[in-house]
């Protein structure tokens, strides 16, 4: 549709209940919200749809594993909650992406470990994989490239990751 046309498109309607600024992942969202919940809703986008901010996100839908060394468990509960949400809303764009932590003090293992079986338990059965401890050898398989001066093993955790231009349109 080009520009004078869609314009006067928007002229002629009366009223919007909803005007949402930007076509981004979150715009995208409030918009199908608004609309799913029978507002009239307009949605408007000075560029492409996801061009901005969410076509430099990182991608990962991630359950806020770093909250758990906050203490924040209500926070990773709800980004969890999200992240399963997503996954059932669309799974056909959400999987898996495993992530290695090395540990180089004797503590780490255990203390990542005990955080991420805590991480696994708050996922439940909507957890991509169960969090596991990687010998060294393993470790070094998994990361190439990883300082191996002083490497004890690893622990390795699953994530989400999604293809957000694809959930945008």
């Amino acid at each position: 549709m080009k520009r004078d046309a869609a314009v006067e498109r928007l002229r002629a309607t009366e009223r919007w209940d909803v005007l949402v600024v930007g076509g981004g992942a979150t715009g995208i969202g409030t918009a199908l919200d608004a609309a799913s919940r029978g507002y009239r809703t307009l949605l408007v986008e000075r560029g492409d749809f996801g061009q901005g901010t969410s076509s430099r996100s990182t991608k990962l839908v991630h359950g806020g594993v770093r909250y758990l060394r906050q203490g924040n468990v209500s926070l990773v509960t709800e980004a969890l909650a999200e992240r399963a949400m997503l996954r059932r809303n669309a799974p056909h764009l959400v999987h898996d992406l495993p992530f290695v932590v090395p540990s180089y003090d004797w503590w780490e293992g255990p203390f990542y470990g005990v955080g991420l079986k805590i991480y696994d338990l708050l996922a439940g059965k909507h957890g991509f994989g169960k969090s596991r401890r990687l010998s060294r050898a393993d470790t070094i398989a998994r990361v190439p490239g990883v300082e191996t001066s002083g490497l004890r093993g690893g622990v390795i955790y699953h994530d989400g990751q999604f293809d957000d231009a694809r959930l945008v349109v």
